[in-house]
């Protein structure tokens, strides 16, 4: 696993992704903080996490749309399938490194709060609740986006398929006013902002971390069953 991780990490910066997610990721977040912090003097930095949320429905899909359907397009996926690796290790090792250049740009977040530490101390307990819900977010949103790039070979397909399924999650409060009742509370149930907004409060529930966990497991799962598929037919 740790041999497909290096090498995924090191695909990221061979090639233009890696370093494009890192730039905008830091545009926009030194964006939101000097609108929202240093030029109108406010010590929260609830704004630049809330202005992320948004940014990440876009930017992850650049992130996870090569990891799995480039394998196909190149033509290297048979290789990985008879590689003495098990597919678990594999898919996990391709996750982990998209994981980890998204926590080189949610760190940021860190960054800032020291600096605003250094003037006035900053809520802290909001600070880590943003950041925990950015990271958990990110790492669903990750597990979704390499599960679509998982089923086809066309990486904008791939982009646009993690970008569809990621904004479905996200705007699904709506479908429950419309459905209403039952059916409205199960489908409410999914949604990722109800979640997100209780952590970037300060409040840290055992079931918000367990459904974010389960979102990352599912969607993992389901990419090595589309892999073990694929190594039988």
């Amino acid at each position: 696993m740790l041999a497909i991780m290096r090498r995924e990490l090191g695909a990221y910066f061979r090639s233009p992704v890696g370093y494009v997610f890192l730039a905008v990721f830091y545009f926009f977040a030194g964006y939101f903080f000097l609108a929202g912090n240093l030029f109108g003097m406010n010590a929260h930095l609830g704004g630049v996490f809330n202005g992320l949320y948004t940014l990440l429905l876009f930017l992850v899909p650049i992130l996870t749309m090569r990891l799995l359907s480039e394998e196909r397009k190149n033509k290297t996926e048979q290789l990985l399938l008879s590689a003495p690796v098990s597919l678990t290790a594999m898919v996990l090792g391709k996750y982990l490194a998209a994981v980890i250049v998204f926590v080189l740009g949610l760190s940021v977040t860190l960054v800032y709060a020291l600096f605003i530490a250094s003037i006035t101390p900053p809520n802290w307990g909001h600070v880590a609740g943003n950041f925990v819900a950015t990271l958990l977010l990110g790492m669903a949103l990750i597990a979704i986006g390499m599960f679509v790039s998982a089923l086809t070979e066309n990486q904008v397909i791939a982009g646009i398929g993690g970008f569809s399924v990621a904004l479905f999650f996200s705007l699904v409060d709506a479908l429950r006013t419309v459905f209403g009742g039952l059916p409205g509370e199960i489908i409410g149930a999914l949604s990722f902002h109800e979640r997100y907004h209780s952590f970037a409060l300060g409040i840290f529930r055992v079931a918000d971390i367990l459904f974010f966990a389960s979102v990352c497991a599912v969607f993992v799962f389901l990419s090595i069953r589309v892999f073990e598929k694929r190594r039988w037919s």
